[in-house]
């Protein structure tokens, strides 16, 4: 199933989380961090401006993004755990 994202929506797949701390310690999956960095996978086309045109987004299919530990709702389609965000919850496109 295609996800077409509305407004100045987008859709991220989150990272993959580490299994291991930095110390080498396995974590267990319930007390993993979820990671804040992902893929975009779809973009809507713009917020819909005063004037009647659309403002273009920041960020493009394939950037990979940093956003905040709370941001957006989480969705599963086809299997795979998905994020739908607003732009605006993007801190950085690395």
């Amino acid at each position: 199933m295609k996800i077409v994202p509305v407004g100045d929506r987008i859709v991220v797949k989150r990272l993959e989380t580490r299994e291991q701390s930095a110390g080498g310690i396995l974590l267990p999956e319930n007390s993993r961090e979820k990671p804040r960095q992902g893929r975009v996978l779809a973009v809507g086309p713009g917020r819909l401006l005063p004037c009647g045109s659309r403002a273009t987004l920041q960020v493009n299919e394939g950037d990979q993004v940093v956003f905040a530990s709370y941001s957006g709702h989480d969705i599963e389609v086809d299997g795979n755990e998905l994020l739908i965000m607003s732009e605006a919850d993007v801190l950085a496109v690395m």
